[in-house]
């Protein structure tokens, strides 16, 4: 018998009776991280790290959560269980699962390159890995995280010396609180939108070493802070609440960014290129570390990257999920846009 298997509920472990991420209601809920698609309301019990528990009860409220710490190994069942560093966003996990010597990671959203704030990812040894592959095509590829920092903060001091406020379009839990690492604050004052400044308060209170930000209210009037740049949801690029900030220059940061397409459906003045996911490259990394002969993929390009992995003798296989995370992009991207 396989170690998990693939439900209508999400992924399963029999020996445990858990599910891991699951997108329908369960009686027990191992978790890797906080965004809304792996962390969903309704079930009776989660587990998930002490790093990634406060943001999900910001996001979800009362829940009955258990915490563990990075590596630490806990018996459920016949299973044997333990959460490793993704990379992915702050508190972000791996799950390992073990039942009688065989092994299996579920790899949840991750990344290999470290990004100043999250936990930095750690691959792990196994039999079989479920790989998600978002950005699953070796059209992308990501360039060094200081090379996009230094554009980010020329645009920024550009639309400063414009007289015009710098708003940035981030995703609130994870890349909003990574773009503000990466920010010269002797350029301006950095403002937010609620909902990025409700999880920086969460991270802070965690000892997350955050830049100081001040949030956008009712009455905040954009000409006492001149030179700002603001960052909110990427919903609220283009809408009265981005229009009240005055003269202003839009950019929006993903991986998305990659594709010409994509950049001109969001009509963003800037367009950055920064994902909290592996690219082609990590990707193959992560896998080939992990020593793993079957590989399952998982949201993303995942059929040309499952005959990418047979063609290199790996046992591959496509899991169908209902993952639609917080860097989703709803449009597809067509063969030109990828070829671009």
């Amino acid at each position: 018998m396989d170690v998990l298997t693939f439900t209508e509920r999400g992924i399963y472990c029999p020996a445990g009776d858990f599910h891991i991420d699951p997108w329908r209601p369960v009686d027990r809920a191992l978790i890797t991280h906080g965004h809304a698609d792996h962390a969903r309301w309704g079930h009776r019990r989660y587990l998930a790290t002490h790093a990634a528990q406060p943001v999900m009860r910001h996001r979800l409220g009362e829940i009955d959560a258990e915490g563990i710490g990075y590596g630490e190994r806990l018996r459920i069942g016949d299973a044997s269980v333990s959460f490793h560093p993704a990379g992915h966003i702050p508190g972000s996990a791996q799950i390992r699962v073990e039942v009688a010597g065989e092994v299996w990671v579920v790899s949840g959203d991750y990344k290999v390159t470290p990004d100043g704030l999250s936990e930095p990812f750690e691959p792990v040894t196994c039999h079989a890995f479920i790989s998600e592959c978002t950005f699953g095509l070796p059209v992308f590829k990501w360039r060094p995280q200081s090379e996009v920092a230094a554009e980010l903060n020329e645009w920024w001091r550009g639309a400063a010396s414009d007289g015009r406020t710098a708003i940035l379009g981030a995703y609130s839990l994870g890349k909003a609180q990574r773009l503000m690492a990466m920010l010269e604050p002797g350029i301006g004052p950095i403002l937010t939108h609620g909902a990025v400044e409700g999880t920086n308060a969460v991270l802070r209170a965690q000892g997350y070493d955050l830049p100081e930000t001040l949030q956008v209210t009712g009455d905040t009037k954009i000409a006492d802070h001149p030179g700002a740049l603001v960052i909110a949801p990427p919903s609220a690029l283009g809408t009265p609440w981005a229009r009240k900030l005055g003269p202003s220059s839009q950019a929006f940061a993903s991986g998305w960014m990659r594709l010409r397409g994509v950049r001109r459906r969001r009509a963003a003045d800037r367009g950055f290129v920064l994902s909290d996911h592996a690219d082609w490259d990590g990707l193959v990394q992560a896998i080939r570390e992990t020593q793993a002969e079957r590989v399952f993929v998982t949201h993303g390009y995942t059929e040309i990257f499952a005959r990418w992995l047979a063609s290199e003798g790996w046992d591959a296989k496509v899991v169908p999920t209902e993952f639609g995370g917080e860097e989703d992009e709803p449009e597809a991207a067509s063969a030109a846009e990828v070829g671009s």
